[in-house]
């Protein structure tokens, strides 16, 4: 496990190569790490200096970054090497440099941090129902439509019916955004872009090519609209969470991916802004140390003003540790399933019918086509990336590995079917009629194929059918455990990111292929990008209820509510869906909350290791570590509790911890226990007594067991009970993974 650093100025780069699209977003993929080398050739690239708190004003500041930068520049003005001058919200820039020079910066007083920018990619019908979280919900209109979600993403497509303002008044008077480059209306009411790399494949302005901020805008806050399907698939009334509440869009995300520049640029200008929760459904393979990570650094800044950030945990599942938002003051979700599966069926010439995954959306052909495959004869077959228009055009094709169909497409093939093993869970779009089978069917495939003179098939259109294990967290949904701090659990909340109806850009791509040319309104797709809107759009409900209320308190509302999940269908446990499943009405009367401030964060990075100069440079003023004596970040007052334990031998902790009573002001709770029979938990007191609102009152919980085995994982949960309130917190304890 990697634990934070202590070092003053941290300097790291890692980048990695972008996914093709969302097709394909739950594939691993490899990562590069370049190590870069000053010498008479090298090109400048983009570094992040992180200056924590914001002490002056944006013009001091701004000139304060030209002058910093003046004093390291080698033959470049320091007007031509600044990207961004962040004065906003925290004192930040952007600057391109050399490597020597980048290193004379990150030894210079006040700077906390200078790391190289890297560039990030992006990670409902039935949803909100299996949520129970029904229309008809119990709501507070005149406070929800005050509520401001920021969506950092690929923008929006306000053309949507889900974005129409119909009964919606003025924005709130707290708004301090503008709307640059698009038309904005009661309900988006902010919309900015950021495009410091200049990609010129779009227009400059907030307006969404791609799809995905448009399909995850409109999870959260969507206008009701019925009739919305994919081509007649997985039909019915289309909603947001918060159908009333504003959306404010900051566009981050380009043809590339997102440079994390322009993320920090955003956070900068939503906080100031005015927005009350930020959503983002952007991320990395792995997770950064937290000031070495764009998304890290906002937030945190973000939470110091009461602004709560959602975001996708990361699609890089099931490998563990693989987690990539992972700061305690972030709300990070797994993506699970809903009852509700998109399966295909293909059909051989010998009345065989295998299922599948798809979504697709192709009429079922009245006739079969020729089935061929390519390669050496043995299996599995070769893939189909490239494919000779002559020998496929046609047929259909069997391809050894899942791609997204361009190359069986552009060859003129009447239907791909594609062999994987590892998410056959998720359903994917392509251009074609494609559908995506296990190897073991893809063997009988091929023999079916060798041992008959003219095979045939034909790839029927996608179905929805009733799945009963519902909710199961994604096979390609990161997993922890947390490798930055090992005794906070990540995720944190598991939320519907398989199959996801919602709106669409008319010019976004339906698959992943570039050549895919259908328009459509409304598109299914899959990710942890899918279900951080879920949580962001339960996160805005809440401080619909309670708007005074703090982001931890709110991420403890939820995390305490949540439904848990089965463990015989998830031998990760907590390390793939942390708390549970999202239950947003629960939430909303959660009767405790484990609150926190940043002082509270503040002192969990004193224990991690930070030294006291960076932290007040962070926090802008003269606070310091407590000397409270020995204290871990297990001591952090976190909704849920995770205790990483060497292999094979025994162990004994303690998790401090506070809650706040926001239920019935004179009440008792008494606890419940529940754990894995390696592990032995106590708390103390049993019961806890409350005579008024908003008291405090303390426990500590205590766990112990014997020698654990190299990747395993025991479960134990801790409920507070008072006959109308269950207050729940989830614990987990683990060792090494080594697969």
């Amino acid at each position: 496990m990697r634990s934070s650093t202590g070092a003053k100025a941290l300097t790291m780069a890692a980048y990695s190569s972008p996914p093709s699209s969302h097709i394909l977003l739950a594939i691993l993929i490899p990562i590069l790490l370049l190590t870069a080398t000053a010498d008479a050739n090298e090109e400048r690239k983009v570094y992040i200096v992180y200056m924590g708190h914001q002490t002056s004003s944006s013009s001091s500041t701004e000139a304060q970054h030209l002058n910093l930068l003046k004093q390291v520049l080698e033959g470049c003005a320091p007007c031509d090497s600044l990207v961004y001058s962040y004065t906003k919200s925290f004192n930040a820039l952007a600057a391109k440099l050399l490597t020597k020079e980048m290193e004379k910066l990150a030894g210079m007083k006040g700077v906390v941090s200078v790391f190289p920018s890297k560039i990030l990619h992006p990670r409902t019908t039935r949803s909100w129902d299996f949520l129970g979280f029904p229309a008809t919900v119990n709501r507070n209109p005149p406070l929800e439509s005050d509520v401001i979600v920021g969506m950092i993403d690929t923008g929006v497509w306000p053309e949507a019916e889900s974005f129409n303002d119909q009964g919606l008044g003025p924005p709130p008077r707290k708004w301090k955004g503008d709307c640059i480059n698009l038309k904005c209306n009661n309900k988006i009411i902010g919309a900015r872009y950021y495009n410091s790399l200049n990609d010129t494949s779009q227009e400059e302005s907030p307006r969404d090519f791609n799809g995905h901020g448009t399909h995850t805008a409109s999870t959260v806050a969507g206008k009701s609209v019925q009739g919305a399907s994919l081509y007649g698939l997985a039909g019915g009334t289309a909603r947001g969470g918060v159908p009333s509440a504003r959306l404010a869009v900051y566009k981050v995300c380009w043809s590339f991916g997102c440079a994390e520049q322009d993320i920090l640029a955003a956070f900068d200008d939503a906080i100031a802004d005015g927005v009350d929760i930020i959503s983002i459904s952007i991320g990395y393979p792995f997770a950064f140390d937290y000031f070495l990570d764009a998304t890290a650094i906002g937030s945190f800044h973000a939470m110091k003003k009461g602004v709560l950030t959602s975001a996708s945990g990361g699609n890089s599942g099931p490998y563990h540790g693989t987690v990539g938002n992972v700061a305690p003051w972030m709300l990070v979700s797994a993506a699970s399933s809903t009852d509700r599966h998109i399966i295909d069926k293909l059909v051989t010439g010998d009345q065989r019918f295998i299922v599948g995954a798809s979504v697709n959306t192709f009429a079922t052909e009245k006739e079969s086509y020729p089935f061929v495959y390519f390669g050496d004869g043995s299996f599995p077959p070769a893939d189909c990336t490239h494919l000779d228009e002559k020998l496929v055009k046609g047929k259909i094709v069997l391809c050894g590995y899942i791609d997204d169909g361009t190359g069986a497409y552009l060859a003129g093939a009447k239907g791909a079917v594609m062999l994987d093993d590892a998410y056959l869970d998720t359903s994917f779009s392509f251009p074609l009629p494609a559908i995506v089978i296990s190897y073991s069917n893809g063997e009988k495939i091929m023999q079916y194929i060798n041992k008959t003179k003219n095979p045939v098939a034909n790839i029927h259109k996608s179905e929805a059918v009733f799945d009963p294990k519902a909710p199961v967290v994604a096979s390609f949904s990161s997993r922890g455990p947390n490798t930055i701090t090992a005794d906070i659990l990540k995720p944190d909340i598991s939320a519907p990111g398989v199959d996801i109806l919602a709106a669409w850009s008319t010019v976004g791509k339906v698959s992943g292929s570039p050549n895919d040319t259908r328009s459509v309104e409304y598109n299914i797709i899959s990710g942890t990008s899918m279900a951080c809107p879920h949580t962001s759009g339960a996160a805005a409900y809440v401080k619909s209820f309670h708007p005074s209320w703090s982001p931890a308190a709110i991420m403890s509302a939820l995390m305490t509510t949540a439904k848990p999940m089965n463990p015989s269908l998830h031998p990760d446990a907590e390390l793939a869906y942390g708390a549970g499943q999202l239950s947003p009405v629960k939430a909303v009367d959660p009767g405790l909350v484990f609150d926190a401030t940043d002082n509270d964060y503040v002192q969990m990075l004193c224990d991690e290791g930070y030294n006291k100069s960076m932290i007040r440079i962070i926090t802008g003023d003269e606070r310091c570590c407590s000397s409270l004596g020995r204290r871990t970040a297990r001591d952090l007052n976190y909704p849920s509790m995770a205790l990483h334990v060497a292999s094979n031998e025994s162990f004994a902790a303690n998790f401090t911890r506070s809650v706040t009573n926001v239920g019935d002001a004179c009440s008792r709770y008494r606890v419940k226990i529940k754990a894995d029979g390696r592990l032995k938990v106590a708390v103390n007191p049993k019961m806890l007594v409350f005579t008024k609102l908003d008291e405090k009152q303390g426990f500590v919980v205590s766990v112990s067991g014997g020698p654990m085995a190299t990747n395993s994982a025991a479960s134990a949960s801790i409920v507070w009970l008072d006959g109308k309130h269950s207050v729940r917190s989830a614990m987990v304890v683990y060792t090494d993974f080594t697969t």
